[in-house]
């Protein structure tokens, strides 16, 4: 089967890519990972000790980034639809996170620990219609928040993948009330064409 002139271009593109590059040559599993990085680093988001819950984690970028930062003392829990190679440090549960049976199992893991953070990079299966992607995308956002509000630490953070269209400024209310603040990120390795920007909860409310 030969391939599309436009999956072409992105092959070449990715290839080319200086964060996928990088990640080869650091060792980690995705270009996703410097994402993190840059947030991280510029908010403060990540401390030894934390625990942290990765939703759409696989194959694993930012669970790395997280249980580095996080050493010994910390605790990540990484959960995906998709199969995910272990990690040190992170305790993987492979499921649907809308399912009820999959959600149970996460909380159990986090019945004795405080949850300090919420990271979601999580994006729906692309059919190539917008208005279905972008309605499948908001509704990932949405089911993380309803998980960030139900089980977060007073003033502990969220930090969310979103795509800009329709069900966003909804979406931005709704966390501006569940937070002191909230701020909107669009890291280096995020491609400018992409329509995808992070928005980060600072300060869950009591």
């Amino acid at each position: 089967m030969k391939r599309s002139k436009t999956s072409k271009s992105w092959m070449k593109e990715h290839v080319n890519d200086f964060f996928v590059k990088q990640a080869k040559k650091e060792g980690y599993r995705s270009r996703a990972a410097y994402k993190l990085i840059e947030i991280a680093a510029r908010d403060n988001l990540l401390a030894p000790g934390m625990t942290v819950v990765d939703l759409g984690a696989a194959p694993g970028g930012w669970s790395q980034v997280a249980s580095e930062k996080l050493g010994v003392s910390g605790r990540v829990i990484a959960l995906d639809v998709l199969e995910m190679a272990a990690l040190p440090g992170v305790t993987f549960i492979q499921g649907d996170f809308t399912e009820a049976s999959i959600l149970a199992e996460l909380e159990k893991h986090l019945e004795k620990y405080p949850l300090d953070l919420v990271i979601s990079d999580m994006s729906p299966n692309i059919t190539g219609i917008g208005v279905i992607d972008q309605a499948r995308g908001m509704y990932l956002a949405e089911v993380a928040l309803e998980f960030s509000v139900e089980r977060l630490n007073y003033g502990g953070n969220f930090l969310v993948k979103v795509f800009q269209g329709s069900g966003f400024e909804e979406f931005l209310r709704r966390m501006r009330t569940t937070f002191n603040r909230v701020v909107t990120r669009k890291p280096e390795a995020s491609r400018g064409r992409s329509s995808e920007i992070y928005l980060l909860g600072l300060g869950k409310r009591n």
